[in-house]
């Protein structure tokens, strides 16, 4: 028997799917990982000169080597961590199922959900999905943490991470304003 929540008339396989891009988080982590360890190492070579130190022309080269490499790896390890864990939006009659980065997912009716709205900018964007109640929404079975939730005054919302989301957060935003015009 079919909950009442999920009893949907029309068709079944207009599911719209949206995944993390693995190249456009590698990337991303690249050139955050750079710009925060780049700083990281010029304040180190500024105390150490401070502190009567005259690097060479050999010293050079090792720094400008450490700013390029370690990024890329601890981009690439971090990549392997969480490779078959990125967050992804699915779409459809039934209801949307999502899943943050390494978190479980879940799925929630459409007449479950008060509002949509989307936080952020850039591959920092986060979709922001405010249940009617806590009680709308299912878990479904998978690896991860618990899903990422934020409590704020009394309201719960689910957070999910789209801005590496292909096709995008603007069609992201498009698609739910489709399916619950007056809520996003």
């Amino acid at each position: 028997m079919t909950d009442h929540l999920d009893q949907v008339l029309g068709p079944t396989d207009d599911t719209i799917r949206f995944l993390q891009a693995r190249g456009m988080f590698y990337v991303t982590a690249l050139w955050v990982l750079a710009a925060a360890w780049l700083p990281l190492l010029l304040i180190t070579l500024g105390v150490r000169m401070a502190a009567g130190y005259r690097p060479d022309a050999s010293h050079i080269v090792i720094f400008v080597e450490a700013s390029l490499i370690v990024p890329a790896a601890v981009a690439a390890v971090l990549m392997l961590v969480v490779w078959r864990r990125l967050g992804w939006l699915h779409s459809s009659v039934h209801g949307i199922d999502f899943a943050a980065t390494s978190r479980q997912p879940v799925h929630l009716p459409w007449s479950g959900i008060a509002a949509v709205a989307l936080h952020g900018r850039g591959p920092f964007t986060e979709l922001v999905i405010t249940p009617i109640s806590e009680n709308y929404a299912t878990r479904l079975p998978g690896k991860g943490g618990p899903p990422r939730v934020r409590r704020r005054g009394g309201e719960f919302a689910y957070v999910i991470d789209v801005g590496l989301m292909s096709p995008g957060p603007d069609v992201m935003l498009a698609e739910l304003h489709r399916r619950l015009p007056s809520k996003v």
